[in-house]
């Protein structure tokens, strides 16, 4: 009997398959994809027991399901798929030189220590490579230029379009008063309705956001469907730093 042949090519196709499944699960995880995966996965098993048990109906239709899956886990994952193929295609190479995106990035940094000293709550969205047109378009058309002073202006509790967030992308604030989408992830149970709609952002794009909070004036950030809390503000910088240069 011949012993099958392991070669160096078997061994690096493995590592690729698992580390593309790996990638994949993280990008899914806490979210509603990994409840259609296990819906998914129940199809599965019941064609293959349906063929074992000679059910020809029910072999039939597990078959046929079969037949487009590919087609329905592109329409079901769409939203996964598309953050995970933005952030392998996203190089920060030419960001480490472009001073317009740090002038950007001082201005959001200042605007989040003015609001967090005034207690004035708000939502900064940074659009990065997956656009944020369908939240743009529950908002208000703004397109200025990002400053310190106008966004402080727009998150005053007396100004009428405080409520929602404002999304920029560039140097521009694009729209303000945009409606966002609830995470229904429970990360920490004292957080609020801001911080959960950034949460849910993140969750579906790329994007960056910052959260400040009006009871207690504590800034956070929500990136890769993660959030981090009570940012200390000579770390607020850094964190920026790291996600858009």
């Amino acid at each position: 009997m011949e012993f099958i042949k392991f070669r160096i090519t078997d061994a690096i196709d493995i590592i690729l398959v698992m580390g593309g499944i790996y990638y994949f699960l993280s990008f899914i995880r806490g979210t509603k994809a990994i409840q259609m995966i296990l819906g998914l996965l129940s199809v599965l098993v019941l064609g293959i027991a349906a063929d074992f048990l000679k059910f020809e109906t029910l072999s039939f239709i597990a078959k046929g399901f079969g037949a487009v899956w590919i087609i329905i886990f592109v329409i079901l994952f769409q939203p996964e798929l598309r953050n995970a193929f933005a952030r392998i295609g996203r190089t920060r190479i030419g960001r480490l030189f472009n001073t317009e995106t740090k002038d950007v990035m001082d201005e959001l940094i200042k605007s989040a220590i003015l609001l967090s000293d005034m207690k004035h709550g708000g939502i900064i969205v940074i659009e990065r490579d997956i656009a944020c047109k369908n939240y743009i378009d529950t908002g208000h058309k703004i397109e200025a230029k990002v400053s310190s002073e106008l966004i402080a202006t727009i998150f005053n509790p007396t100004s009428p379009l405080h409520d929602g967030a404002i999304i920029v992308k560039g140097d521009l604030i694009i729209a303000s008063s945009c409606i966002l989408p609830l995470s229904e992830r429970i990360v920490n149970p004292s957080i609020g309705t801001r911080h959960r709609a950034a949460l849910g952002l993140v969750e579906e794009t790329d994007a960056i956001c910052i959260v400040i909070s009006e009871e207690t004036g504590n800034i956070s950030i929500a990136a890769h469907r993660e959030l981090m809390t009570n940012i200390l503000r000579d770390k607020l910088k850094t964190e920026l730093t790291k996600e858009l240069l």
